[in-house]
């Protein structure tokens, strides 16, 4: 029983950052059609901004070496402000690098390529100023929470309850947002059809913007949960959660918010499965998985099929 436990807990933890990370993937698809490459090296920087507000100091190495702020927040504080600030840079990519194309009615392959570009400016950037040694967000940042608590006969990481808690409060709180606010119904319609909500008075290049905020911050969110359960492994950690959430996407079928959750849960458990002994193979489970999938379903789980035109 305790290893049930302890083996649905791992997963479900893991499944939510992965549903996290797929969400910002999804907002943005959602009005674009295009899918943000550079939405991994936001997630990166979340984790840096992280480190650094909590107190933590640079490297050896970089044009930042042996930098550290004048102050460190608490977690708690650092967090959110982290994510506000992977939200500004996501802002600034699309103002560069989707928004000119946008204005000059260029092919959506180009905002793909420009935004993989973007993505990899940006992790040079990160590795010029702090290196690319590794970073530990130390888990005495909790405070006076235990690092481990029994549940149900399992030893369970407090931190792994708290990632699954804030990914889960955030789904909540996006899909209320989405299903009952005056703006979300407003970006539910332009990923319908963005000029028929342009004649309509809705500000779609507005609703465009708000759908990179937000997707900046749940990656700045998901990179500081992830820096805190398992390090900053570099400039480059953020790729390998990019391509999962990549996959998570397809899984749960193109611009669905209930599909990248489910999506995110089920890579989550089925990694979570995965024998510790055969821990290097939890890529190509989690991938044949999806491979399979998507044989059977190419929309993914809960996407639709979209009309062909002629």
């Amino acid at each position: 029983m305790q290893d049930l436990v302890q083996l649905l807990l791992n997963g479900l933890s893991t499944g939510a950052v992965y549903a996290l990370f797929a969400l910002g993937y999804t907002l943005v698809f959602s009005v674009l059609g295009v899918i943000n490459f550079a939405h991994g090296a936001v997630f990166t920087l979340g984790a840096y901004f992280t480190y650094f507000l909590i107190g933590g100091g640079a490297g050896a190495n970089g044009l930042l070496a042996g930098l550290q702020l004048p102050f460190a927040l608490p977690f708690w504080l650092a967090l959110p402000l982290a994510g506000l600030m992977a939200a500004a840079v996501a802002l600034v990519i699309e103002r560069i690098a989707f928004r000119p194309l946008r204005a000059q009615g260029a092919d959506p392959l180009l905002a793909l390529i420009t935004s993989l570009g973007a993505g990899v400016v940006l992790v040079n950037l990160i590795q010029l100023l702090v290196g690319a040694e590794s970073y530990a967000i130390p888990t005495g940042s909790l405070g006076n929470l235990p690092a481990a608590i029994q549940l149900l006969g399992a030893q369970v990481r407090t931190v792994q309850l708290l990632l699954l808690a804030v990914a889960a409060g955030l789904v909540v709180v996006l899909s209320i947002w989405i299903d009952g606010s005056r703006s979300g119904k407003a970006l539910r319609a332009v990923s319908e059809d963005p000029i028929t909500a342009q004649l309509l008075g809705i500000p779609s290049g507005r609703m465009i913007q708000i759908a990179f905020g937000l997707s900046g911050f749940l990656a700045g969110i998901a990179g500081g949960l992830v820096g805190l359960s398992v390090s900053i492994a570099g400039p480059y950690f953020g790729i390998g959660y990019g391509l999962k959430g990549l996959g998570v996407l397809v899984l749960g079928g193109l611009g669905s918010v209930p599909g990248a959750v489910l999506g995110g849960l089920i890579i989550g458990l089925a990694e979570a499965c995965v024998p510790a002994d055969l821990s290097g193979y939890r890529d190509v489970v989690a991938y044949g998985f999806l491979f399979v999938m998507l044989l059977v379903r190419p929309q993914g789980l809960l996407g639709k099929v979209l009309p062909t035109k002629v």
